[in-house]
């Protein structure tokens, strides 16, 4: 693991997709964007962003996710996500996320991940299965 600068940032886009309705992935039965859809874009930018402290062999996992759903996107909007490394403590980094569409702040979160060495996290994963 390298030095994790605090404060950095990163901010990735999608677009709102049939796909990633409520109504489609089976969290709601509204045409809107989906709150796990919406936590996976969070997640996925925090992990991003890690992504570049990393050393050859390490991951991160998701351990924590804190996050309002404070407005409603339809599809064919854009989203965007902007995940800030605001602690580290060893191998425990916390970020502040916040995500907007075209016209409203959808949500805001605080989100924990762990560095892993991921040959070994998966290993331990496989385990259950054999006991």
């Amino acid at each position: 693991m390298k030095d994790i600068k605090l404060h950095a940032s990163l901010t990735k886009e999608c677009t709102v997709t049939k796909e990633l309705l409520a109504s489609s992935v089976g969290s709601g039965i509204v045409n809107v964007y989906a709150t796990p859809m919406m936590i996976a874009l969070m997640e996925n930018t925090a992990a991003t962003l890690l992504s570049q402290f990393l050393d050859e062999g390490e991951t991160s996992v998701g351990v924590s996710i804190q996050a309002s759903h404070d407005a409603a996107t339809p599809e064919g909007m854009k989203v965007w996500a902007t995940a800030e490394i605001i602690d580290v403590d060893r191998k425990k980094v916390t970020f502040h996320i916040e995500a907007k569409d075209e016209k409203d702040r959808i949500s805001e979160a605080t989100h924990a991940r762990f560095i892993v060495n991921k040959e070994k996290f998966e290993a331990k994963a496989q385990q259950k299965k054999e006991s």
